[in-house]
C-alpha cells in the first residue's frame, strides 16, 4: 500500500481498503460469489494479513 503512512486511518477507510483487497484476491484464486468462503480462509489461502494489521504495522 504506497504511502499508507500519509492516510488518514479511520475505521470506514481501512474496511473500504480491505474490501478492494478482498474483491481482488477472490478474483486472483477465482471464487464465485456463490461460494462461500471467510475472509480469515482468504488471507490464510494467500499468506495474507488483514489490512488493518498491515497498515498499523506501517504506523
Amino acid at each position: 500500500m504506497y504511502e499508507a503512512e500519509t492516510w488518514r486511518t479511520t475505521t470506514t477507510i481501512i474496511k473500504k481498503v480491505q474490501v478492494f483487497i478482498n474483491s481482488c484476491l477472490r478474483k486472483i484464486l477465482n471464487i464465485h460469489w456463490s461460494d462461500t468462503i471467510s475472509n480469515s480462509l482468504l488471507w490464510e489461502r494467500t499468506s495474507q494479513l488483514p489490512a488493518e494489521e498491515e497498515i498499523r504495522k506501517r504506523l
